[in-house]
């Protein structure tokens, strides 16, 4: 156990470094990239908001991914891992890849549905089924913990 709250502590400094990054890059990149796109192709200026809203959202998403994990590691930290509260967090980490996915999913429908060349639609076909796999592995990964949970409370219990 020593050496996973030797790890706790670089591991929350680099994802409140990635977060930092993730909101330069969702207040001034995104933005300014889809300006851009719009003012030199202006035939695809219509694609503006919403590629920046679609966007920013994953963005969010990650974000939302980095706060949960964090709150993970702060229950490993103080052993509560596993307790009922640790579940609150899978979720919302299985949540916000189930939102993400919705979302890339439809964005390949959209895509395949005016794409010339198979090319786009199969690489974001391919990413949905990698969010798929992500979001059943967190199922997976939440059922163990909730089983550990239990065995816990019940080894708890007869000691």
């Amino acid at each position: 156990m020593l050496t996973v709250h030797r790890v706790v502590g670089p591991l929350k400094v680099f994802l409140a470094l990635l977060f930092g990054v993730l909101v330069l890059f969702q207040t001034m990149s995104l933005p300014g990239q889809f300006a851009y796109m719009a003012k030199e192709s202006p035939d695809e200026a219509y694609l503006r908001w919403p590629l920046t809203a679609i966007t920013v959202f994953w963005v969010l998403c990650v974000q939302v991914v980095i706060v949960a994990t964090w709150k993970l590691l702060t229950l490993v930290k103080k052993d509560r891992i596993f307790t009922e509260a640790s579940l609150v967090w899978v979720d919302a980490i299985v949540w916000a890849i189930v939102a993400a996915g919705a979302v890339l999913f439809g964005v390949d429908l959209y895509v395949a549905a005016k794409a010339d060349d198979p090319g786009l639609p199969l690489l974001l076909f391919l990413m949905s089924i990698g969010v798929a796999v992500l979001a059943l592995l967190m199922l997976v990964m939440r059922a163990l913990l909730r089983q550990a949970t239990s065995l816990r409370t019940d080894m708890e219990a007869v000691i």
